[in-house]
């Protein structure tokens, strides 16, 4: 049924489960949302101010079939809008977003489209595919960047590893340089990524690139929309670890400096 997580981060016509079949409209959950306020320029808690049923004047209609508007008004200034539509199927089993004002974002965060440099581009061509239900449109741009990134993330792992661990990662990524192929590259390394890229033991740049290839390869729009997000936020962590990784050493190693320079100094 709609609830928060649909309104604020769903795209459109991405399906999500109706846990009541025979719901009436009256008796739909009317969540509060916290998102941009234009007037406020912050975060804010909206809540819904009209009914489902104001369309159609019918309060004990059941969901199945019906297409509401929702508006939604900011609790602090209590000018600022925000608008959705949303569809309940014929049968009663799934909701979905058919229309929402101020738009989806499509843009995304600042510190990960820093991180994703030349690639924000087709990330940002992926939310706008996931925005308009586009979910193998998507796929294709997302794995695009995965096999894009490859090979940066790879040397940028390099730098991450010490020792025999980096000498083994040095020679695979050797043989990774020698086939095309992004598969090959990843069955490579994939044994070899350091434990902060590999929560619980899944390596993320396999599954990403078998997820997105399946998906490429025989699966619906709806299929493909509902992994989109999961795909999408793989990616963001891969790369937001990768970096965060990078920067943990690197302060280490400055605060390191300092200490033995000090050190150096005192005992001269």
């Amino acid at each position: 049924m709609p609830d928060r997580e649909l309104l604020e981060k769903y795209p459109l016509y991405r399906r999500r489960e109706f846990s009541s079949k025979y719901k009436a409209l009256v008796a739909l959950p009317k969540p509060a949302v916290h998102m941009q306020c234009a007037i406020c320029q912050s975060e804010q808690t909206f809540n819904m101010a009209n009914e489902y049923y104001e369309a159609r004047g019918v309060a004990n209609d059941p969901a199945q079939g019906q297409i509401c508007r929702l508006v939604y008004v900011c609790m602090s200034c209590q000018r600022g809008i925000r608008t959705f539509v949303v569809r309940f199927d014929p049968e009663g089993e799934r909701v979905m977003k058919v229309g929402q004002y101020p738009p989806w974002d499509i843009r995304p965060d600042s510190s990960l489209e820093r991180m994703l440099g030349g690639h924000a581009d087709l990330y940002k061509k992926g939310l706008v595919c996931e925005s308009q239900g586009y979910g193998i449109g998507a796929f294709g741009y997302y794995r695009r960047i995965v096999e894009e990134l490859i090979g940066q993330l790879l040397d940028d792992v390099a730098e991450l590893l010490a020792g025999a661990e980096r000498d083994a990662f040095i020679k695979a990524l050797e043989r990774v340089r020698a086939t095309t192929v992004a598969q090959e590259k990843i069955a490579l390394v994939k044994d070899l990524l350091p434990a902060t890229l590999r929560p619980d033991g899944i390596n993320p740049l396999g599954v990403l690139h078998e997820t997105l290839s399946e998906g490429l390869h025989g699966a619906s729009d709806d299929v493909c929309m509902e992994l989109a997000a999961g795909v999408r936020e793989t990616l963001a962590f891969l790369v937001d670890q990768i970096a965060a990784t990078r920067e943990r050493r690197k302060g280490f190693t400055d605060g390191m400096r300092k200490l033995l320079d000090r050190k150096a100094r005192q005992d001269a």
